[in-house]
């Protein structure tokens, strides 16, 4: 432990020095007497910090109560003074996985705020601040799972009891399984479980000497499998949503394109029906043109009957047809009338040249 700065020493020993050079014999003396008081200074007085309180032991025994104000402090030359932290203190626990009620493994997060105010039973039983962390890390940590464990995933998580959350319209309604727009109720909370480990471990660090100030979650997050598993929940619940909507979409679209083929229909048939009409008395007026130009004499009477029944004909037998009709029927007459063509007469044929006698023939020939 310093106990005077460097500027300090600096000055004592130019002093000494010009003690020593002006003074001879006597300031050798003096020279060893200030050599003295600042070995007795070093051995026998200590400095206390505002920040700092202090046991003193010997021979690793505590002696008398702990020094916790400021200034400068007598010990004994057999005295060691020990320094404990005054102020508060902070904890950073570990990401531990560990498993809910309801078997959801999370990573769970922890800080919490502490300080020593027993410092003769903190010294007895943890002595250094290293032993103290290590204690905390046991305790807090082994509450926190505890407490984790009891409690479903919901409690842990959420901390407001009647809370409602904004839910678009269009999605709620389009929810089929209902659970968009609602919430689970919860018994107790995320703040309770915080009270609940802060209690509990506050009266087993009692017996260190610690007092806990407060403990809280500094972050909750999902396992790996349990992570894949919500997001693959959230996109099928996003998935019957669009197929919602998507089913609405085509109900819309049947129905539309059903209006639509109906009118359709209805334009059709008024359209058919108008060609239907007009056709029918292009037809008449046709007829009735025909009749007035076939109908002022017998033979251009005569003649209309014969071209339409030919043109009957050439629509009858046209193809692969084969058409059965009664001798007396007004449609074979025409037929019957038809004479079959006789005929060609066969030319003769040219005359064989007539036969010689063998003999005669041989009576040529000797003579040729």
């Amino acid at each position: 432990m310093r106990l005077v700065s460097n500027k300090e020493a600096k000055l004592n020993k130019i002093l000494i020095y010009s003690v020593m050079k002006n003074s001879g014999t006597f300031g050798c003396l003096f020279l060893a007497l200030i050599l003295c008081a600042l070995v007795a200074a070093k051995f026998c007085f200590y400095v206390v910090d505002e920040r700092e309180q202090f046991l003193v032991t010997r021979f690793g025994e505590v002696q008398g109560e702990p020094v916790t104000t400021a200034g400068l402090h007598f010990k004994t030359p057999l005295d060691k003074p020990h320094s404990f932290p005054k102020q508060i203190l902070e904890w950073d626990g570990r990401a531990t996985e560990m498993p809910t009620k309801d078997k959801t493994y999370i990573k769970v997060d922890t800080y919490a705020r502490w300080r020593i105010v027993d410092v003769v039973t903190y010294f007895q039983k943890l002595r250094t601040e290293n032993s103290a962390i290590s204690r905390l890390d046991d305790i807090l940590d082994s509450e926190t799972r505890n407490s984790i464990a009891k409690n479903n995933l919901i409690e842990v998580i959420r901390s407001t009891k009647d809370r409602k959350p904004a839910v678009d319209g269009d999605i709620a309604e389009a929810d089929i399984t209902g659970k968009i727009g609602t919430l689970p109720p919860i018994r107790r909370g995320r703040t309770e479980l915080e009270k609940e480990i802060f209690q509990t471990s506050k009266e087993k660090l009692k017996e260190f000497g610690i007092e806990l100030l407060d403990i809280r979650f500094k972050r909750i997050n999902y396992n790996e499998k349990v992570r894949r598993r919500i997001y693959e929940q959230m996109i099928s619940e996003r998935q019957q949503i669009a197929e919602r909507f998507r089913s609405e979409g085509a109900g819309e679209a049947a129905k539309i394109l059903g209006s639509m083929e109906k009118d359709l229909a209805e334009i059709e048939s008024a359209a058919y029906k108008a060609s239907e009409t007009i056709k029918g008395e292009a037809d008449a007026k046709a007829t009735e043109i025909y009749a007035e130009a076939y109908g002022r004499t017998d033979e251009a009477a005569e003649f209309y009957e014969f071209v339409r029944t030919m043109d009957l004909y050439e629509q009858m037998m046209s193809g692969d047809s084969t058409v059965v009709l009664s001798t007396d029927s007004d449609m074979f007459k025409y037929l019957k009338s038809v004479k079959p063509e006789a005929p060609a007469a066969a030319k003769p044929k040219p005359a064989a040249p007539a036969k010689r006698p063998a003999a005669a023939r041989s009576n040529a020939e000797l003579a040729r």
